[in-house]
């Protein structure tokens, strides 16, 4: 039990530092555990109680580990992972670590497989159905906003986005699981906006960013970076370049301390867009300089 209570812990770690610096580094260290902690666990001898426990603390383990190939662009890796986990989550019997993983599917399948990623968050509220925590379903609520703002769904969206707030006004609960500290009232607003960038609402997206925007958390720094790339994206959508350059500009250093492969292929698009020769201005010259030159430095492509 003392070596299950290692792999809880080790998850918590995770989330932390993914949370602070990003998954690039952290995503082939927690393969490594995975794959280590499941060969200890088919080899090891223990008791029915210590296999459930060990069950559940393996599911989390793979959750996590499937999160983090998301956020390193590794989004292949990830479905092996939550399959996994929901399969362990049925051994042990422990719908929780269940519901995490259908929540992981409805996040990683979102952007190929909208129609899908509703699914499976519709299946994690059936699973959660009297005891989830408003924030859990304030979160189920998010992820099928998203999915229906890929669908092109504005009043589907719309919907679920009332559904979600209602949940979240509810407050916080002793017994929210410890992945739900991301899911507040800036993640809300950040999931608007995203939502209303793919919508085609550029100028929704961008009111919503800048929100998100102030007072950087150290706690969950990975998450306000990408919301300010996001915000570049949508200011130059608006067509208001010079804008879009300075704000790239001004997250360069940031970037280069958090190692989030979904934010620099986002902060990439962005180098893309305002480098084209019709975009050119002295504004956006020095920022397309200042990344590429960035680039080259850190060595990544």
């Amino acid at each position: 039990m003392e070596q299950v209570r290692f792999a809880t812990s080790l998850v918590d770690e995770f989330r932390r530092a993914d949370a602070a610096v990003g998954a690039d580094q952290l995503c082939d260290i927690a393969i490594r555990v995975h794959a280590h902690l499941s060969s200890w666990a088919t080899n090891a001898t223990y008791s029915r109680e210590v296999g459930d426990a060990l069950q559940t603390a393996l599911a989390d383990l793979a959750i996590e580990t499937a999160w983090l190939t998301i956020d390193a662009e590794r989004r292949s890796e990830s479905r092996p992972y939550l399959n996994e986990a929901i399969s362990r989550a049925r051994i042990a019997d422990d719908p929780r670590s269940e519901v995490s993983a259908l929540d992981g599917l409805a996040r990683l399948l979102r952007d190929d497989r909208p129609r899908e990623s509703l699914q499976c968050a519709e299946a994690a509220l059936r699973v959660s159905s009297g005891w989830a925590t408003p924030r859990l379903t304030t979160l189920l609520h998010l992820r099928r906003a998203r999915a229906y703002s890929v669908l092109a769904d504005t009043s589907g969206f719309t919907r679920e986005m009332t559904k979600a707030r209602r949940e979240f006004e509810r407050g916080t609960h002793q017994d929210d699981l410890p992945l739900l500290g991301f899911v507040t009232d800036r993640e809300m607003i950040g999931v608007q906006g995203t939502s209303h960038l793919v919508l085609g609402d550029s100028a929704r997206a961008a009111q919503s960013f800048r929100a998100m925007t102030t007072d950087l958390s150290h706690s969950h720094r990975r998450n306000q970076l990408y919301y300010t790339v996001r915000l570049a994206e949508a200011t130059y959508r608006q067509g208001d370049v010079n804008e879009a350059a300075r704000i790239g500009l001004s997250v360069l250093p940031a970037v280069g301390q958090v190692n989030s492969g979904r934010v620099s292929r986002h902060l990439a698009q962005v180098r893309s867009s305002l480098g084209q020769p019709q975009r050119s201005t002295a504004a956006t010259r020095e920022f397309v300089d200042a990344y590429d030159h960035a680039v080259v430095r850190s060595g990544k492509p």
